[in-house]
């Protein structure tokens, strides 16, 4: 994966269709352009036409708690048959026989990433990588909805970004392939984790969109500028009335954000 400042998204070419009515994708080479979306929907069948609509689109398509609880190992081969990579994302934080026999059967499903709970611990994470396969193993730090006074109330005696620093580096000394933090935290972790660590920021919201429940969040502009790899993005873009062209609309911004590497650190 090349993380470079020179690194640009894909072009997405379309055309309308003769009636003028939508558009049809006519090519989309995606490599490592660093967008994820989350499929925070509830059916299934949805999620399987949000797949086919955007799957070759992007980076992976995220299945998360929610989707998983609804409809079980099922949606991952569903999304998977639908062209897409699939980012598991039920965040295993168990002992570590617990969660390696966990993570070895959602690699057997296919999927291309699972995420854990750094907080876990070294032996977790450790377990975690060896029963992974080719799946990467992304370590949770401190979720993107907790804010100082959050944290404090959890019993962490340290501020959040402390916290964030403390977990990724034990994280990825453990095994971890890549990191999940917020934007806010993306450029000092750049700076102090080694450069083939992942880092993947959830909390993005496209420029204009609202931050709906998350404490910490960024465009995705910034926080591509700021250090982060890839981008996990949802609300903006399943809600979106035209799904193809919000995608569009992100992978610019990143397109952005990595020609504005060199830039300091700014205000998301």
């Amino acid at each position: 994966m090349d993380k470079g400042a020179g690194v640009a998204p894909a072009e997405l070419i379309f055309k309308h269709n003769a009636d003028n009515q939508g558009k049809t994708l006519l090519k989309a080479e995606i490599l490592d352009q660093g967008l994820m979306v989350a499929l925070d929907v509830d059916d299934a069948r949805e999620a399987t036409l949000i797949a086919r609509e955007i799957g070759a689109l992007v980076d992976a398509l995220k299945i998360g708690s929610q989707l998983f609880t609804l409809h079980g190992p099922g949606i991952v081969e569903g999304v998977r048959s639908a062209g897409a990579d699939v980012f598991l994302d039920l965040k295993y934080h168990d002992i570590p026989n617990t969660v390696a026999r966990a993570v070895r059967g959602a690699s057997s499903l296919g999927v291309s990433w699972v995420t854990v709970h750094a907080s876990g611990g070294p032996k977790m994470i450790q377990a975690a990588r060896e029963a992974a396969g080719n799946a990467r193993i992304l370590a949770v730090t401190v979720l993107t909805s907790l804010g100082e006074e959050d944290v404090r109330k959890i019993g962490w005696m340290v501020s959040v970004e402390e916290q964030v620093g403390n977990l990724a580096l034990m994280a990825r000394e453990s095994g971890a392939d890549g990191i999940v933090c917020s934007p806010r935290e993306a450029s000092f972790l750049r700076a102090a984790l080694d450069d083939e660590c992942i880092l993947v920021t959830p909390g993005i919201r496209p420029s204009g969109s609202s931050s709906d429940d998350q404490a910490r969040v960024a465009t995705p502009e910034w926080a591509i500028a700021n250090g982060a790899d890839y981008l996990v993005v949802g609300r903006p873009v399943i809600s979106a009335s035209d799904r193809i062209e919000a995608v569009q609309n992100i992978l610019m911004e990143i397109k952005k954000g990595r020609q504005g590497r060199t830039r300091r650190p700014g205000n998301p």
